[in-house]
């Protein structure tokens, strides 16, 4: 899969220091995945959940989430959001996906 938001996982590792090594692990699970369905996803990484079309990544131990909108189609991984666990709890973040 292809990782396009690399400049948000970035800056938020370098927000959050002890991001940084999960978020690592991620992105090279999910870069050496081809993930067709969610199924996939979850058969890859099994801390994972699905809200109205936004897939929910636990990271590092349920400390951080990621929010990606994925085109399996194209093999294509959006990252929307990376959020501490408070953050993630705020459910501010649904807001894009209500509409």
């Amino acid at each position: 899969m292809i990782i396009t938001g690399e400049q948000k996982l970035k800056r938020f590792s370098e927000e959050y220091h002890a991001a940084a090594t999960p978020l690592d692990r991620w992105r090279q699970s999910v870069s050496n995945s081809q993930w067709t369905n969610f199924f996939d996803v979850r058969q890859t990484l099994r801390s994972v959940d699905y809200y109205k079309g936004a897939v929910i990544f636990d990271i590092g131990g349920n400390k951080y989430r990621l929010i990606a909108n994925i085109n399996y189609r194209l093999g294509l991984v959006n990252v929307d959001y990376i959020l501490t666990h408070l953050q993630y709890s705020t459910n501010k973040w649904k807001r894009d996906y209500d509409n």
